[in-house]
């Protein structure tokens, strides 16, 4: 093939860009096209098998599929480099239509075939999520929730705080910068993570007697379980179906010297045979739940709570018809998520039979939250992949750089929803 590769990769994505491409691409062979890498990300491609992936899975998914295997390359702050290419493309507004994609497609096909690469299917990647059976059964459900929370426990301590709060923060700092900021030496995400926890009991009213029968539903790595009972004397049914977690909390709640007040089941929470629980809380949880069985969801948590006590959930939305968190998210990170619209997640819990007393949205507090994760994770790169090798390293700075976009600019949010068991 007499023309360089990037020229023509170029000229096949100017029609889908609405114009020049907003990266300096260099290729494989050295040539190169697109903005100056002066005022533009620059983006390499590795190795041919790149344009293989993005033939086979056009689009987020090939591209995130060459970028975790290192067929794809950005100089720099990955988060920095996809948030210009996002506003770039965002001010042109470009509409490419169904036929454009397709010609661009066709395009890269003949390009495969010009270069002899056209040998099948390229192999899935060894980070990428397998997940089989009946759709949220409980067998495929424990491997979905496995996937990605019994990645290492050592992992995750390096990025979340030392709570191992692994979801939304509240940010309560006056001088916090909600959407470009993150922790830092005068409010951290210790604080921040501290911050939302209490907000959760008080809102419980576990901060008014101690002694109360409360059940954390998916309780992570027992954050906001282990405070319950620590800071509030409750005592604590804490529910997961991630053995890693599990082992965790029970070991927490030894080490904090509260194992008489807290129970740690390897259990689903359709699995529960208890009720008239004093408070119910369920954290980012109801995400992976889906849609056909969130009835059942509501219904539990119904059922585990006493006559007027509050349930609080906290659950990440999507505005539109947008179950899932996009092809990367839900091939990568989280397998059969599901999401929609607050009102809808609010009037689901309705008919389960309870009642709605208070909405409280954090979209912004996850974009700062994000940014401190991302943060922490960059600051011990080295130790992330002496862990867990470079490919799942590359999925989480993708995971981390994308999600602190998505709740920046409002593409996802999510709301603690306070609720009660009416008398």
């Amino acid at each position: 093939m007499s023309t360089p590769v990037a020229p023509r990769l170029n000229d096949l994505l100017l029609p889908l860009a609405g114009g020049p491409l907003p990266v300096h691409l260099v290729a494989w062979d050295g040539s190169r096209a697109g903005a100056d890498p002066d005022s533009a990300p620059t983006v390499h491609l590795r190795s041919p098998d790149a344009l293989r992936r993005l033939l086979w899975s056009p689009g987020e998914l090939g591209a995130a599929q060459a970028f975790v295997t290192g067929e794809i390359d950005v100089e720099g702050d990955v988060g920095d480099a996809l948030r210009q290419v996002r506003e770039e493309l965002a001010s042109r507004r470009p509409s490419a239509g169904v036929a454009a994609r397709a010609r661009a497609v066709a395009g890269l096909g003949l390009l495969v075939r010009e270069l002899g690469l056209l040998r099948g299917r390229p192999a899935l990647p060894a980070s990428q999520a397998v997940v089989t059976g009946r759709l949220h059964s409980l067998l495929r459900d424990r491997t979905a929730i496995s996937h990605h929370y019994d990645l290492s426990n050592d992992f995750y301590e390096l990025i979340l705080d030392r709570q191992m709060a692994y979801s939304c923060g509240y940010v309560t700092h006056a001088g916090a910068d909600l959407l470009r900021g993150a922790e830092d030496e005068a409010y951290t995400l210790e604080q921040a993570q501290f911050d939302k926890l209490e907000l959760v009991c008080t809102k419980l009213g576990l901060h008014t007697r101690r002694e109360q029968r409360f059940v954390d539903v998916g309780c992570g790595w027992g954050s906001l379980t282990l405070h319950a009972a620590r800071e509030h004397g409750a005592k604590v049914l804490a529910v997961t179906i991630s053995r890693e977690q599990q082992a965790f909390v029970q070991a927490r709640a030894l080490e904090q010297g509260v194992a008489d007040r807290v129970e740690v089941r390897l259990q689903d929470y359709r699995e529960v045979p208890e009720s008239g629980f004093d408070a119910v809380a369920s954290i980012e949880m109801g995400e992976h739940v889906g849609d056909r069985n969130y009835p059942l969801y509501a219904r539990t948590l119904h059922r585990l709570a006493a006559p007027g006590a509050h349930v609080l959930v906290q659950q990440m939305s999507r505005p539109g018809k947008n179950p899932g968190g996009g092809p990367f998210i839900e091939s990568f990170i989280a397998p059969d998520m599901s999401m929609r619209p607050v009102g809808d997640t609010i009037g689901l819990l309705e008919k389960g039979g309870l009642e709605l007393r208070g909405v409280q949205a954090l979209r912004e507090h996850y974009a700062w939250t994000v940014r401190s994760w991302e943060r922490r994770m960059a600051e011990r790169r080295d130790e992330v992949v002496a862990l867990v090798g470079e490919e799942v390293t590359r999925v989480w700075e993708l995971y981390l750089a994308g999600g602190a976009w998505t709740f920046e600019v409002g593409r996802m949010g999510v709301d603690q929803l306070l609720l009660r068991r009416p008398v």
